[in-house]
Order: structure tokens, then C-alpha cells, then sequence
């Protein structure tokens, strides 16, 4: 009773381990690399992004995605086009 209490032991012992490198193995591959990869002290990271409003309809989008004119953000072509609606 005593050795296969000890085999099981040993086989647990050997999937915990093989578990926890795996796992670290798979954060180092997606941990940026290098100097520039870090933000600059306090700055946002790059995985953040700001988020602005349509002058015209009023949704938010990523800033990346946005369209500036005349000062204002659109969404679209179409409703920078358009412009504000009257209010």
C-alpha cells in the first residue's frame, strides 16, 4: 500500500510541476519584449486606448477609429458630412 501511495504521490508531484511551466513557458511567449515594449512612467499602456464621442450621433469609438474635422470627431464619413444635428 505504502509504494502506491508513493507512485500516486510522485505522478501528482510530476503534473503539478509540468503544469506550472507550462504556464510560465506560455507568459513569457506573450510578454512584450524589450525597453520600448514598457510605458513610460505614467503613461496609460498601450493596450489602452482613449475613447471619444460623434459630434454627430453621440456613439463612442476608439480614437484610432475616429475621423477628425474641423475640431470635432465623427464615426463616418457620412456624419462628418452631415455635421452636429440642430438641437
Amino acid at each position: 500500500m505504502g509504494k502506491l501511495l508513493f507512485w500516486i504521490l510522485l505522478i501528482l508531484a510530476a503534473l503539478t510541476v509540468a503544469r506550472i511551466a507550462g504556464r510560465m513557458a506560455a507568459n513569457r511567449q506573450a510578454a512584450p519584449r524589450g525597453p520600448s515594449a514598457r510605458p513610460a512612467p505614467g503613461r496609460p499602456a498601450a493596450a489602452t486606448e482613449t475613447m471619444v464621442r460623434c459630434a454627430h450621433c453621440g456613439i463612442h469609438l476608439p480614437r484610432s477609429e475616429a475621423l477628425l474635422q474641423g475640431g470635432q470627431t465623427w464615426c463616418s464619413a457620412e456624419h462628418a458630412r452631415l455635421g452636429a444635428p440642430r438641437r
